[in-house]
């Protein structure tokens, strides 16, 4: 008995399946024998399975008895049936083939069979089909083949130890075969999948899953129990027509209903399963948590004089609409006597607007109801509240009621602020045209002003008596048309140790010393600072002249000359600079090595950095992107600052690059001044009226803040520059505006700006829509000096 068994195993692990098409071919003739190899288990043991291995190698004697096998299986496989199918109807093999097959040849009806017997890679026989063409349409393009040779008969591979290639061009080896494959099926225990099948396009072993496995089964089933008994199945059954074009009087059927809609669903026994798991495990619950606080709610009793509303559910979307308040005292038509409003209080009411009255009706006594006459507004009010509801918003909005005061920043008071500037103390009168530019010395002692007249002028501070004139050009209204530029700006020289004054008029630059009113001891200083570049250019200077394109010599960005005029040298004119545009203002670096000078029609040389020890002029850009206006210097780092009319540029001395640009928002700047602390901040007044402050680190953000307190434009803007947090403007309207600015350290706290004082008393004359021109601070005190078109300065305490 061991032995029989083991027979039958061995016999079972030695089967394989017949190849019957090429790998790209649809094989419908060789089903039969795809069932018979897994479920024909009863037949394997009575020995009716029929099928040779690729690994038997027949022998000579059995040549007769393989070819009898072979075309008993290939009668088998035309018919598309059983075996046991086979077996009980021989007989009609040749009309159930013409059935399934028809063959468009008639002479291939005489019972040869469609497959020759070829020699494989081991010798043994190896039976190949002819290929079928398939009645219907079918299309495999999506299938993905996992031997992509093609067309290619796998037999030309029979000499190799691969079978083809995969899509990535990997060969696909010959799966082992005979002895080896025994010992391999011996060692190992079969898998659940193992269907003792090779797959034709691989030669591996084909795995089938349960459900491909079920599958099957139901199909050979089917197969067996069909009809006729042959075991024939028909695939493409004729389409029955459920629905015909006959018009039928009674479409009704009065068949009894049928039996499955009586058992219950598999389908919903299936959803119940899951209810049950997902109520087990916790994710539904069957029933709400017990809520006591909600029942106390229900409890109390509510009483709704509006009960006929139609109760709706609570839902987030769903606002109930606002009730009117009950009726008081005012709308009865008995109301008590001190509701009655008085002919004053009507007569009142009746001259308000509508939309300003508390109440749309007057309180009114009538004895009787009777006696009420109607509501002439009631239909209105009524069609009012409908399109009140119907319109209103389903959003419930509350109201903030905000004083708008507790909006503003708590700022200090100005009283708390002072010193600041709030009187006229002195005026300086004495130039017969307009004050275009004044400045304070570094000690606090004298003030230099100049003005249309051509004239610069030194008045001694406290008491406003002038101590020392010279006239540097003729100024406007002379008769020499050529020399009658006006002096347009004053700088003092900000380092100790020397006392120079820089004034611009016209293309010239002057650097004066004022003899009068300074020591011998420093006016020697003084003249050394400005006498050193005549020795330096004489000695390390020297540079040989630019030539240009055309090989002419380039003009120089500017000459320092000694002036020729012996009335200039006498007054103290040292050096005389000469640019080549007129210059509009001037500023000195915090050395008082370097200053700068800017000229808004000098073009590409409109902006020119001096050295007063070298005596070197220097043009720091090569073309400039607009008009510049003003430059400054930052206080303690090597920046620029250049503010042209719409921007200000910062540029890097050092690396000679651009640092940044600030947008202030104005129209068209006219003067600005960098915070004399951090540099950081900056101020800038504009002809549109308006005075920015500029944080340069939020340069993208906008201006901190932009102040509108005068009625024409802001011709000057200056920072105090002795520790107090003051900044000034001056307007064309002939006022100054006083401000307090203080800024921290911490960088997370804002600058506090409190406009101080406007001052109007005192003010200076508007001449031909001129105001003040310049205004400036004392270097310690709370004073600044205001430069005006009506030819005086002022001086505010």
């Amino acid at each position: 008995m061991v032995s029989k068994a083991s027979s039958k195993a061995s016999e079972r692990k030695r089967k394989v399946s017949v190849v019957t098409a090429e790998p790209e071919s649809d094989n419908e003739g060789s089903i039969d024998d795809l069932l018979d190899g897994v479920f024909s288990d009863s037949e394997e043991e009575s020995g009716s399975e029929a099928g040779i291995g690729s690994d038997d190698v027949p022998s000579e004697g059995d040549e007769e008895e393989e070819d009898d096998e072979s075309d008993e299986l290939a009668k088998l496989t035309l018919n598309n049936g059983t075996t046991d199918g086979a077996e009980d109807g021989e007989g009609d093999d040749d009309d159930d083939t013409d059935e399934l097959f028809p063959d468009d040849d008639p002479d291939d009806d005489d019972g040869q069979p469609n497959y020759r017997v070829t020699t494989d890679a081991n010798g043994g026989v190896r039976y190949i089909y002819d290929e079928i063409d398939p009645v219907y349409d079918s299309d495999d393009s999506d299938k993905e083949e996992a031997n992509t040779i093609g067309n290619i008969p796998l037999s030309f591979y029979d000499s190799y130890p691969h079978i083809g290639y995969d899509i990535n061009g990997k060969k696909i080896m010959r799966p082992a075969t005979g002895d080896a494959l025994d010992a391999l099926l011996e060692s190992i225990e079969l898998p659940e999948d193992w269907t003792n099948l090779t797959d034709p396009a691989t030669g591996k072993p084909l795995k089938l899953n349960k459900e491909e496995l079920q599958l099957l089964r139901r199909v050979h089933k089917e197969r067996q129990n069909d009809s006729d008994g042959a075991g024939e199945y028909d695939p493409y059954p004729d389409t029955v027509e459920y629905f015909t074009s006959v018009l039928e009087t009674m479409p009704l059927s009065a068949a009894n209903e049928p039996k499955r809609r009586f058992v219950p669903s598999k389908h919903e026994a299936v959803r119940i399963a899951k209810l049950v798991r997902a109520i087990r495990a916790g994710h539904i619950l069957p029933y709400k948590p017990h809520d006591e606080d909600k029942e106390a709610e229900e409890e109390q009793p509510h009483y709704d004089l509006w009960h006929d509303e139609v109760p709706v559910e609570a839902h987030i979307m769903h606002i109930a609409a606002p009730k009117l308040p009950p009726p008081g005292h005012r709308e009865s038509y008995n109301c008590p006597p001190e509701y009655v409003p008085t002919k004053a209080e009507r007569a009142a009411w009746e001259a308000m607007d509508p939309e300003d009255r508390e109440e749309s009706f007057l309180p009114a006594k009538y004895d009787a109801l009777r006696k009420v006459p109607g509501y002439g507004e009631f239909v209105k009010e009524r069609f009012e509240r409908c399109l009140d509801l119907y319109l209103a918003p389903r959003v419930r909005r509350n109201r903030l009621n905000i004083d708008p005061t507790s909006l503003l920043p708590k700022l200090p008071p100005a009283e708390e602020l002072k010193p600041f500037p709030t009187v006229c103390q002195t005026i300086f009168r004495g130039h017969t045209g307009g004050v275009r530019a004044v400045a304070i010395d570094p000690t606090g002692n004298w003030l230099a002003s100049g003005g249309d007249d051509g004239t610069v002028r030194l008045w001694e501070l406290l008491t406003g008596r002038q101590v020392w004139s010279a006239r540097l050009t003729g100024g406007r209204g002379n008769a020499d048309k050529t020399n009658d530029e006006p002096i347009r700006s004053l700088e003092w020289r900000p380092a100790k140790g020397a006392f120079v004054l820089a004034a611009a008029a016209g293309e010239d630059l002057y650097m004066i010393v004022p003899t009068v009113v300074v020591d011998p001891e420093l006016e020697q200083a003084s003249r050394e600072v400005v006498d050193a570049g005549f020795g330096y250019a004489a000695t390390k200077g020297k540079q040989e002249p630019q030539l240009s394109a055309t090989g002419e010599p380039v003009k120089p960005a500017a000459k320092w000359l000694r002036p020729e005029d012996a009335r200039l040298v006498s007054a103290g004119v040292l050096l005389q600079i000469r640019v080549r545009a007129p210059i509009e203002s001037v500023s000195w670096h915090r050395r008082g090595e370097h200053f700068a000078t800017v000229s808004p029609s000098g073009g590409r040389s409109a902006v020119a950095v001096h050295t007063l020890s070298r005596h070197l002029t220097q043009v720091p850009f090569r073309r400039m992107p607009n008009i510049p206006q003003v430059a400054r210097f930052h206080p303690s780092q090597p920046l620029f600052f250049v503010a042209t009319k719409q921007r200000i540029r910062v540029y890097d001395l050092q690396k000679m690059e651009l640092v940044k640009t600030v947008q202030p928002g104005a129209r068209q700047i006219s003067s600005f001044d960098v915070h004399p602390t951090n540099g950081e901040h900056l101020i800038v007044g504009a002809y549109d009226r308006r005075l920015v402050w500029q944080d340069v680190e939020m340069a993208s953000t906008g201006p901190y803040k932009t102040m509108r307190y005068h009625e024409k434009a802001v011709r000057a803007v200056r920072f105090h520059r002795g520790g107090l947090s003051l900044f000034a403007d001056a307007s064309d309207d002939g006022t100054l505006q006083i401000y307090f600015g203080r800024v921290y350290n911490d960088p997370l706290e804002y600058p506090t700006i409190v406009p101080l004082k406007k001052l109007e008393r005192g003010a200076h004359k508007i001449v031909n829509s001129l105001g003040v021109l310049d205004v400036t601070w004392h270097p310690r005190e709370a004073w600044c000096v205001s430069a005006g078109a009506d030819g005086t300065c002022r001086l505010w305490m």
